[in-house]
């Protein structure tokens, strides 16, 4: 059965001067445009396609690959605003629509939002920035240290809201986070907690840092200051973001590998910088 709004997988029925025709089963024959067909395709072969549909609501082939599927949620820009909505850019030649009703807030021209693909009552591809309708606090088949797509969204008084894996609200909080993050934002994170309510606590680092990573960034911060000739302007008391930028992690895990360092008496601790030890 023919998936509209995602990839499937076609036989090649034929081939000819202005494309090939797929076998679109009940929905009957689709043509792919000649631009589109890989070279060498030849009747019975098995292609994969995007499925979208057309003003009428007819079905339409596609190798291109959009930005996001049915039922996923992207940061797509606004290409026009017209009497009948809007319509977003997607990756694909045909622009997205959004209805009036499925506008959160009167979108412009130029903008971003943060857009979710649906299927109207006529079977048509369309998009919403009404994300709340379909995202809900729901943490089924989701545990504490499972890894998970995070789509930044709205900044709260506690942190950031995410939206995990296309379906689910989380939150990320604000004195845990280490780096700037942008609405609109693909990240990796992880579970930290589920609460009885079912909302969702998450943090942009692997939990339980294991010592032998610990090592590893403690000799990265031996490295670092061995090519600075033994002193380093980072300290316990640096910004977050500057060490996530030399580092790449928390300023959390960057304390712990000093502290280690210190332990073992291979740095000094200064107000402004920590120096190596000779």
């Amino acid at each position: 059965m023919l998936e509209i709004g995602r990839q499937n997988q076609l036989i090649v029925q034929e081939t000819g001067t202005h494309g090939a025709i797929l076998d679109g089963g009940q929905r009957g024959r689709l043509l792919l445009p000649l631009s589109q067909c890989p070279k060498r395709i030849a009747p019975g072969d098995l292609l994969e396609v995007f499925i979208y549909t057309d003003a009428e609501g007819e079905p339409v082939a596609t190798t291109r690959q959009p930005a996001i599927e049915l039922g996923q949620v992207g940061w797509l820009e606004v290409a026009e605003v017209n009497s009948l909505g809007a319509f977003v850019t997607w990756g694909l030649p045909k622009d997205l629509f959004i209805p009036f009703a499925e506008q959160q807030h009167m979108l412009r021209k130029g903008q971003h939002a943060l857009v979710r693909i649906y299927t109207d009552k006529q079977g048509r591809i369309a998009g919403s920035t009404r994300v709340d309708h379909w995202i809900k606090d729901d943490a089924s088949g989701l545990q504490p240290g499972d890894e998970v797509s995070l789509l930044i969204a709205d900044e709260t008084e506690l942190g950031v809201k995410a939206i995990i894996n296309h379906r689910s609200w989380g939150l990320l909080y604000r004195n845990e986070l280490f780096r700037q993050l942008r609405k609109g934002q693909q990240v990796t994170g992880y579970i930290k907690q589920v609460r009885p309510d079912d909302k969702i606590d998450l943090s942009l680092e692997k939990p339980g840092f294991s010592k032998g990573r610990l090592d590893t960034l403690g000799e990265r911060i031996i490295e670092q200051l061995e090519a600075g000739g033994g002193q380093l302007a980072l300290t316990d008391k640096s910004p977050p973001d500057a060490i996530y930028a030399t580092f790449g992690v928390s300023k959390k895990m960057f304390k712990q590998a000093l502290g280690a360092l210190y332990k073992q008496r291979r740095i000094t601790l200064h107000e402004q910088y920590i120096k190596l030890v000779v």
